[in-house]
C-alpha cells in the first residue's frame, strides 16, 4: 500500500518537490541500498508539519522495507524537541493517550485502566489537542485551564489568538517557576512549581532508558512539585486515589499499571483472563520500595517481571522480528505525497522556518537569564537570502516587519545562515518580556498535521518589508531605562548591567534631555559625559557615580552608521573604578591604549569574543577549530560553537586572499 501511495511520484518528481539534482537524489538511494547500517536521525524539520506523521511513517517504511530495523547500527532515530518527550507519552501526557502508552481511543485499554484505576467512569473520547484547545477556549467550549511549565502565548502558531482565548477564559490557572511569563500575564491564579534541579523522580529519554532525577537543590519558598499540587488539588476536588506520599509511591502505581493485564504478567491479577498484551512493561521494577527506587540505575523498558531480585531491561526491540502487533507482524503505512497546506504568493512571496538558535531554549525565559547564553544572538532576527533582502527593500543590519495573514514582528535582517532563495528564518524565543515585538508565533499559521496536532511551524508564507525609523542605538545600564513609547527594543542580560538595542519612529529633538530621563537622572550635578552631533545624527553620553559607569547610550540617526561594539562598553561594567584610559574611550565606545575589544561572544561556555578568534587565526597561523580549542579553549567543553569556528576560519582565510 505504501509504495503503491507513492507510485505516482517518480524520481523526477520527487528531486523537483525536494529542490534537489536529480543526480543526488539517485545516488542517495544507491548509497542508503548499498550502506548495510543505516540510522535515519529526524528531529523538527520532519515532525513539525501538517504531513508530519506521513514523514515519519515513510522513513519506518523504508527500515522496514530493507530490514534496516532492530538491528545494531540501524533504525529511525527521533531527536526530539524535549528532553523528557519519551517520559511524557509513557504517563500519557498527550490528549489521546492514557497512561502507560494505552490508547484513549481503544475500549479495551479504557477499559483496563478504568478497572485497575477502580474508576466509576472515563472519559470515552480524545481531548483536544493544543492548537483546537485554545480555539475552543475562545469559542467559550472551555471555562479553565490548567497551564503547567509551558508558555502557549509565545510557542504556539497563530499566537495572538492564543493571547484572545486566555483573555476569555474564565479560569487560567499556571503552574510555573517563572513569575513573569507572557502566558503568566493571564493567569488568574499562579502557582509556583519546582524547576529541573529541585525535582525528584524519573525521565525516559530517546531509546527507552528510564534514569532516576534525584533533587540537588531545595525546593524554593512554597513552591511544590507537580504532582503534589495535582494531588492536594484533586483531593480538595473530593476525589480519591491521589494520597501519594513520595515518587516512589507513584512510579510503583505506574508500573503496576505497566504489567496489568499485561500477557500474562499481571503481578498478581490471575483470575483476570482478558489481556491487553503491550510491549511497554514495567513489570520488574514493581514493588521497588523507596530505598531501591532511590537506588535505581539507568534501565531500558521493557522491565519484565520475574527476573529475580535483579532488574533487567531491553536493550533493543523488533531484534527477533517481532512487532507490537497481535500478528507479531509490522505494517506499512501509505504516505501519499502532501503539500503544505498554505503555498506562497505574491502577497506573501517567502515561506518562514522557525527554530531554534544554539544557545537559547523555547521562550527563554530561564536562558534568556543567562548572560553567557544571552550574550550570542542578542536579538531576533530574520534570516534571508541576500537577492530575497534587496527584492524585499531591506538590507543586513537594518530592522524589518515579518507579515503573514495572521500576525507580524519585527526582527534585526541578517544573511548569515547560508538561506535559499524564497525562504526565511526566524527563532522562536523571543517574547513580549524581552521584546517589544519579537514573537514569531504571532506570524506562523495554525494548520496542524491531522494526526498528531503537530503545528506547521516550518512552512508559512510570509512577506518582509522595511521597519522605517528615525534612529537607533542602545543602551547599557545598572538599573533598566524608562521605555514607555519606545518603538522598538530588545533586552539582553548581562553581568551587571542590563542592555537594550532600542528604535524610534519619531526624531529626538533634545537628545541629553530625553537620555537622563531615559535613565531616570535629574540631579543636574550629576557626572554626565556627551558627545553630539547633529548633523550626522550622532549622540552619545555616559553617566557615571563615583568614578564607576552606571548607564550609557549611543544613538545614531542613520541606519548605515555604525555603532560602536557592545563587548568592551559592557566589560567596564564589571569595574568599580575606571581608569583615565578607560574615561578616554567612553564616548568613542572602544579601547584607547591597552584595552581590547573582544567582539560578539563566539564561545558563551569560556567567553571568548570573535574578534579574539580572529586575531588568534591571523597571527599564529591557526587552521582547525581543534587548534583553535588548544589555543583559547573555544569549542573545549560543550562543543556547539565548533561550526562557528569552521566558519571563522574560513571567513579569516577569504578575508586574506581578498587582500593578497
Amino acid at each position: 500500500a505504501s509504495t503503491g501511495a507513492a507510485s505516482g511520484f517518480d524520481l523526477a518528481q520527487c528531486a523537483k518537490a525536494c529542490k534537489v539534482d536529480p543526480h543526488d537524489l539517485l545516488e542517495f538511494y544507491r548509497l542508503f541500498a548499498r550502506t548495510e547500517r543505516v540510522v535515519t536521525v529526524y528531529s523538527q524539520g520532519v515532525n513539525q508539519s501538517t504531513s508530519g506523521t506521513d514523514k515519519v511513517n515513510s522513513i519506518i517504511n523504508c527500515h522496514l522495507l530493507t530490514g534496516r530495523i532492530g538491528k545494531p547500527g540501524m533504525g529511525p532515530f527521533s531527536f526530539t524537541g524535549q528532553p523528557n518527550a519519551m517520559g511524557g507519552r509513557e504517563v500519557g501526557g498527550l490528549a489521546n493517550m492514557l497512561a502507560a502508552h494505552l490508547e484513549l481511543d481503544n475500549p479495551r485499554h479504557r477499559e483496563l485502566v478504568r478497572t485497575f484505576w477502580v474508576s466509576p467512569a472515563i472519559a470515552e473520547r480524545p481531548g483536544l489537542k493544543a492548537v483546537e484547545l485554545f480555539e475552543a477556549i475562545e469559542a467559550g467550549r472551555i471555562k479553565a485551564v490548567w497551564i503547567m511549565g509551558t508558555n502557549p502565548v509565545v510557542s504556539l502558531p497563530d499566537g495572538d489568538q492564543a493571547k484572545r482565548a486566555l483573555t476569555r477564559c474564565e479560569l487560567v490557572v499556571s503552574s510555573d517557576i517563572v513569575e513573569n511569563t507572557d502566558t503568566n500575564a493571564f493567569a488568574h491564579v499562579l502557582l509556583p512549581a519546582l524547576g529541573w534541579g529541585e525535582k525528584d523522580g524519573t525521565v525516559t529519554n530517546s531509546e527507552r532508558r528510564i534514569s532516576r532525577q534525584r533533587a540537588f537543590l531545595p525546593a524554593p519558598g512554597e513552591a511544590r512539585a507537580d504532582w503534589r499540587i495535582i494531588c492536594e488539588v484533586a483531593q480538595r476536588m473530593g476525589y480519591a486515589g491521589f494520597d501519594f506520599s513520595a515518587p516512589h509511591e507513584i512510579f510503583d502505581e505506574h508500573a503496576r499499571l505497566s504489567a496489568y493485564r499485561n500477557d500474562g504478567n499481571d503481578t498478581g491479577n490471575d483470575h483476570i483472563k482478558d489481556h491487553v498484551p503491550r510491549v511497554f512493561n514495567l513489570g520488574g521494577l514493581v514493588g521497588l520500595g523507596r530505598e531501591r527506587y532511590d537506588a535505581l540505575q539507568p534501565i531500558q523498558w521493557p522491565v519484565l517481571a520475574g527476573n529475580g531480585a535483579e532488574q533487567r531491561g531491553t536493550a533493543r526491540l523488533f531484534g527477533d522480528r517481532r512487532y507490537a502487533h497481535a500478528n507479531g507482524k509490522a505494517r506499512f503505512v501509505a504516505t501519499p505525497p502532501r503539500a503544505p497546506v498554505h503555498a506562497p504568493d505574491d502577497e506573501y512571496p517567502l515561506t518562514l522556518n522557525t527554530g531554534r538558535v544554539r544557545d537559547q531554549w523555547h521562550t527563554m525565559t530561564r536562558t534568556g537569564k543567562s548572560e553567557k547564553l544571552a550574550g550570542h544572538v542578542t536579538e531576533a532576527f530574520v534570516d534571508l537570502h541576500p537577492q530575497d533582502a534587496l527584492l524585499c527593500g531591506v538590507r543586513e543590519g537594518e530592522l524589518a516587519r515579518v507579515s503573514s495573514r495572521w500576525g507580524t514582528m519585527v526582527a534585526r535582517v541578517q544573511h548569515g545562515g547560508g538561506m535559499s532563495r524564497g525562504n526565511a528564518f526566524v527563532p522562536i524565543h523571543w517574547n513580549d518580556q524581552v521584546a517589544s515585538d519579537a514573537r514569531i508565533g504571532a506570524v506562523v499559521n495554525p494548520e496542524v498535521d491531522p494526526v498528531s496536532g503537530e503545528p506547521e511551524f516550518k512552512h508559512t508564507p510570509v512577506r518582509v518589508d522595511r521597519f522605517d525609523v528615525a534612529w537607533h542605538g542602545f543602551s547599557l545600564s545598572r538599573h533598566a531605562p524608562e521605555l514607555d513609547g519606545m518603538t522598538y527594543w530588545t533586552r539582553v542580560h548581562g553581568a551587571q548591567f542590563v542592555r537594550y538595542e532600542l528604535a524610534g519612529r519619531k526624531p529626538l529633538a533634545d537628545h541629553g534631555n530625553w537620555a537622563q530621563a531615559l535613565f531616570g537622572i535629574d540631579d543636574p550635578h550629576a557626572d554626565w559625559l556627551e558627545y553630539e552631533d547633529r548633523t550626522a545624527g550622532v549622540y552619545r553620553a555616559v553617566h557615571l557615580v563615583d568614578e564607576r559607569i552606571e548607564s550609557c547610550i549611543f544613538v545614531s540617526a542613520r541606519p548605515e552608521s555604525p555603532l560602536p561594539s557592545r563587548t568592551w562598553l559592557a566589560g567596564l561594567f564589571a569595574k568599580d573604578r575606571l581608569d583615565e584610559e578607560d574615561r578616554a574611550g567612553l564616548l568613542v565606545g572602544q579601547p584607547i591604549g591597552k584595552g581590547v575589544d573582544t567582539g560578539p561572544t563566539v564561545c558563551s561556555c569560556f567567553g571568548v569574543g570573535r574578534n579574539t578568534i580572529c586575531t588568534a587565526i591571523r597571527e599564529q597561523g591557526l587552521k582547525t577549530a581543534a587548534e583553535i580549542t588548544a589555543c583559547l579553549k573555544a569549542g573545549g567543553n560543550c562543543g556547539s560553537c565548533v561550526p562557528e569556528l569552521k566558519k571563522l576560519l574560513v571567513d579569516t582565510e577569504l578575508e586574506r586572499l581578498s587582500t593578497v
